[in-house]
C-alpha cells in the first residue's frame, strides 16, 4: 500500500521489476485524486496516466466503500499478473447514502468482506425512468471512473429534472485497464452524447475510452459527441476537498453544466 504521489518515484521499478516479469504484485494506491489539505506534493493526480501506458497492469478505482472492498478482494485473487487500486482519501459515504443514492440493499449494514468482481468489467448503475423513454429524447451516458460516481449520479438527476427531453443513463467503469470495451460499444451505440468523468489528469481513462472509440471508427459518422471530464492543467493549494472540486471542475454541477452545453441546451433554469 502506497501513496499515489509516491509510486511516481517507483515508475521504473513498476516497470522493470514487475510488469516485465508479470508477476502478482498488488499496488493499493492510497490518496488517488485530490487529497484537501494534504496539498500539491500529495496530490494523487497522474497515476493512471503513467500507469495506464504498462503491459500487463490492470488497474481499477471503487467509487464508494463497498467497492473498495470488493476491488481489495479482486486484487487478493488475481494471480495473472500485476493489479493496481486506486482509492481516495476521505470517509465513505455512510449507509443512508449507499441505500438511497447507490440503491444497495444493507438490511445488516457494510458486508464484512468483499466479493471478487470480473475483471475489465463495469457497471450501468442508473438508467433513466421509463417516462423519459421517448423517441424524441436525447439519450446522454455518464461514464465515471472511481470517485465521481456519486457526483455524475446527482447530476444525472438534476439534467433530468432541468431539461424534460433528456434522458440520462449512468455507467461505473470500474476497470481503465482492461478497459470494458462491451460497456463502451454499448453506451456509444445506444447513446447521443457520451461523457467520461475521473478524478485523474490528462491521458487517463477519458484518454482511453477515447482512444477505442476512435479505433473502432465509432466517432467517424459524427453521431456521437464526446467529452472527457479530468483534473485540469494545474497544481491544486492545500484546501478542503469540496473546493478543490469546484476549482477541478468535477462536481456535479459541472457535470451537469457540461452535458447541457454539449446538448446545447443553453436556456435552462440555472440550478445552484
Amino acid at each position: 500500500c502506497i501513496y499515489s504521489t509516491f509510486l511516481q518515484r517507483g515508475f521504473d521499478q513498476v516497470v522493470h521489476d514487475v510488469a516485465i516479469q508479470n508477476l502478482p504484485v498488488r499496488l493499493i494506491l492510497d490518496r488517488a485524486g485530490l487529497v484537501g489539505n494534504d496539498g500539491p506534493t500529495h496530490h494523487g493526480a497522474y497515476d493512471l496516466s503513467y500507469l495506464g501506458c504498462i503491459p500487463n497492469l490492470t488497474i481499477c478505482g471503487p467509487s464508494d466503500e463497498i467497492e473498495l472492498k470488493n476491488m481489495i478482494k479482486t486484487a487478493a485473487e488475481h494471480d495473472e499478473g500485476p493489479i493496481a487500486v486506486r482509492y481516495p482519501r476521505g470517509a465513505g459515504y455512510g449507509l443512508d447514502k449507499l441505500k438511497s443514492l447507490f440503491g444497495y440493499s444493507l438490511p445488516s449494514g457494510l458486508p464484512p468482506s468483499g466479493t471478487a468482481v470480473p475483471i475489465g468489467k463495469g457497471r450501468i448503475v442508473r438508467r433513466p425512468p421509463p417516462h423519459r423513454k421517448h423517441p424524441r429524447s436525447s439519450k446522454v451516458a455518464i461514464l465515471s471512473f472511481g470517485t465521481r460516481l456519486h457526483e455524475s449520479l446527482v447530476a444525472a438527476g438534476e439534467i433530468e429534472s432541468l431539461a424534460p427531453d433528456l434522458s440520462v443513463t449512468v455507467a461505473d467503469a470500474r476497470f481503465m485497464k482492461p478497459l470494458d470495451v462491451e460497456l463502451v460499444r454499448e453506451l456509444a451505440a445506444e447513446h447521443e452524447v457520451v461523457v467520461t468523468v475521473e478524478e485523474n489528469a490528462i491521458g487517463g481513462f477519458g484518454d482511453a475510452v477515447l482512444h477505442f472509440l476512435s479505433l473502432e471508427g465509432l466517432l467517424d459518422k459524427g453521431e456521437l459527441r464526446f467529452r472527457p471530464m479530468v483534473l485540469p492543467d494545474a497544481y491544486f493549494e492545500a484546501g478542503p476537498q469540496y473546493e478543490q472540486y469546484e476549482m477541478a471542475g468535477l462536481n456535479a454541477k459541472h457535470i451537469r453544466g457540461t452535458v447541457l452545453r454539449l446538448c446545447e441546451k443553453i436556456d435552462v433554469p440555472v440550478m445552484a
